[in-house]
């Protein structure tokens, strides 16, 4: 009994003595296997956010490695996100999602939300709203949503009045229906609309395109949006094809994004411009 105890044990410590390397090595091999490279393109500040959260520790303990490639061609951000091409962008608000959806065939998916920041009326000629005068030049975006947005502004600072019914997505020129300072309204593209600032007497900017020319929406807009319910379409968000909406990877970049680390990074480097929102999708249609 004693000889077979013995070999019984002596059995035991060989095949522990064999596998005591396995662990180690597969959790090494299964660690590797983990880590899923998502490709996400953004544009401006937005950039460096992103770029900020791909060297975090906590981004490689969540199994990611994060690909950050800058745009500035929204369109084609959005085209080569439904392609495959993107994994997922992060750039637009949902009422510019809204617009691009109604206007394309290959339809994309907001998976989060993340930030809210003021769009601006900003001048070199002007010190305050109140001084602008008859007849001034203010160049505003020329796609759908942030066309309806800049619109949606400037009826709030006073200078304009648009119909009961207009469409915060999809307003357009058409529904002004009062203008008392005759202002003359210039549609121009958005990446263009730091350059032509001081050739005309008023321009209206969302927040990344006025960092990128050193402004702050905060200190130096003559007007800026509420920050409240009137403006949560203008809510950012996380945004990826039909095919990729439920994918779990990318699911793991929402609390990443709403750190306390990336809160108080962004916090930091741009100035209070961009406010925090994490809520569901569905927060930004409910009535």
């Amino acid at each position: 009994m004693k000889k077979l105890l013995s070999i019984f044990l002596g059995a035991s410590l060989l095949v522990s003595a064999g596998c005591s390397k396995a662990p180690s090595d597969q959790a090494s091999t299964t660690e590797d296997k983990k880590i899923s490279t998502i490709v996400l393109a953004s544009d401006g500040s937005d950039t460096d956010v992103w770029r900020y959260i791909a060297t975090l520790p906590a981004t490689k303990q969540a199994g990611i490695k994060l690909d950050v490639k800058n745009m500035t061609d929204y369109v084609a951000m959005n085209k080569a996100t439904a392609a495959g091409e993107i994994d997922v962008n992060a750039f637009q608000t949902y009422n510019y999602l809204s617009a691009y959806n109604s206007e394309n065939k290959d339809k994309l998916v907001a998976i989060a939300t993340t930030y809210i920041e003021p769009m601006g009326i900003y001048s070199t000629k002007y010190k305050k709203i109140d001084d602008i005068k008859n007849n001034a030049e203010i160049a505003i975006p020329n796609d759908t949503s942030n066309q309806a947005r800049a619109l949606s502004l400037l009826k709030s600072a006073g200078l304009i009045e648009l119909k009961k019914d207009f469409d915060p997505i999809h307003g357009q020129l058409k529904d002004i229906t009062a203008n008392p300072k005759h202002l003359q309204l210039k549609l121009i593209p958005m990446a263009t609309a730091v350059r032509i600032m001081s050739d005309v007497d008023g321009i209206v900017l969302g927040n990344t395109l006025a960092m990128e020319g050193g402004l702050n929406v905060l200190k130096d807009a003559l007007f800026y949006e509420p920050i409240d319910q009137s403006t949560k379409l203008n809510v950012n968000l996380l945004v990826t094809s039909e095919a990729k909406k439920d994918d779990p990877t990318l699911q793991k970049l929402i609390p990443l994004y709403h750190s306390e680390e990336v809160k108080k990074f962004i916090a930091d480097r741009f100035g209070g411009t961009k406010i925090d929102v994490n809520k569901p999708v569905s927060y930004l249609t409910e009535k």
